[in-house]
């Protein structure tokens, strides 16, 4: 499959050669391990983090703006996209819905010195792998990190969501040993402790991806 021209993928203009390299932290775990905390509160603590973007073919919730929490798509515009190569990673999400990422909805953000933060699946992780081989400026600013829970932590985490039921667990739980066995994969890896403290370490590793991402460029 052919990969579209996106803006992004060429070298920085020598003006912007000694400029901040911008960063793009990809993170992921098993359901109920806070990823989807750690992004919104890194976009909160006013360190310059936008949220990448990403796109579903469901329909919009209560409250759910287009182009603000996610681009929504019909299955058919997915599909043409999809076929397109637009996508950077996307996926069937319990058989139903698809959910992906756009490569301009961080290609084109990161071409203009803007830091993002995401929480995928780590298949997606793996997709973007590939992707930041062929896209040197994504692969500038790659850095990914996986959150350990322990299994007693992650089960009481989410028995105490209080949106699933037992075997709906049992299934999340099952799913989410299988993708522990990924996590020496990951650049970094968080062992979650408290909020707070999974939020230090991640600031920590952030400051680590600063100086990969310069040393990159």
């Amino acid at each position: 499959m052919s990969t579209p021209s996106v803006p992004g993928t060429a070298p920085l203009p020598a003006s912007r050669a000694h400029a901040k390299a911008p960063v793009l932290l990809v993170l992921a775990g098993p359901a109920g391990s806070g990823k989807s905390t750690l992004c919104y509160r890194l976009v909160e603590a006013g360190l310059g983090f936008s949220r990448v973007i990403t796109t579903t073919t469901r329909s919009p919730r209560e409250g759910e703006l287009n182009g603000v929490h996610y681009h929504f798509l019909t299955p058919q515009e997915f599909d043409a996209k999809a076929a397109a190569g637009e996508f950077l990673e996307w996926a069937w999400v319990h058989g139903e819905r698809r959910y992906g990422t756009l490569a301009a909805s961080v290609l084109e953000p990161l071409a203009h010195g803007h830091d993002m933060v995401m929480s995928v699946d780590v298949q997606g992780v793996e997709s973007l792998r590939r992707a930041a081989a062929a896209r040197p400026l994504l692969d500038r600013s790659l850095t990914t990190v996986f959150i350990v829970v322990d299994r007693g932590r992650l089960y009481a985490r989410m028995r105490e969501r209080g949106k699933d039921d037992e075997a709906e667990i049992a299934r999340r739980m099952a799913t989410a040993e299988a993708e522990l066995r990924e996590a020496p994969k990951f650049d970094f890896v968080i062992e979650s402790r408290t909020r707070d403290e999974d939020f230090a370490e991640l600031l920590r590793i952030l400051g680590l991806a600063r100086e990969r991402a310069q040393g990159r460029g």
